[in-house]
């Protein structure tokens, strides 16, 4: 009889974080400026704190880790740690562009709540009790 065996070797998939061409592109851009440009991905990442109680972060990274999600689009390799993706699987990563700035947005279907800043939210797993401040001031 065959056993299953379970692994924690990184999977590569298409699913469950999306980042967008722009982003992307500035990403890439961003790397070559720096010298890493295919030698690098963007890991992806959720910690607690913020004015939300979560925030996002992002970094780049020359390797995956044990039990990584990763996610390859428009030549972007983008690592996503399995306790971040438990809070940011469907997120769409962006690049907006602006006469009031640019940077990165991250679109979290489940945010239940964000901050003014963009990079503060709340999830239904989020169970802290406290109300969400209107903006993230400096304190």
């Amino acid at each position: 009889m065959a056993t299953a065996t379970m692994t924690m070797e990184p999977q590569v998939t298409t699913d469950g974080v999306v980042l967008t061409e722009m982003a992307a592109s500035k990403l890439s851009g961003i790397m070559l400026e720096k010298g890493m440009a295919g030698t690098h991905g963007l890991r992806v990442f959720v910690q607690g704190g913020g004015c939300g109680g979560m925030q996002y972060g992002m970094t780049f990274e020359n390797a995956a880790r044990p039990g990584d999600q990763i996610y390859s689009q428009h030549g972007m390799t983008v690592y996503v740690d399995p306790t971040s993706l438990f809070y940011i699987s469907g997120a769409r990563i962006d690049y907006v562009d602006s006469l009031m700035g640019g940077g990165f947005h991250i679109e979290n279907p489940q945010a239940t709540s964000g901050c003014g800043c963009g990079n503060s939210f709340r999830t239904s797993h989020s169970h802290t009790g406290e109300e969400m401040p209107d903006s993230c001031g400096y304190h």
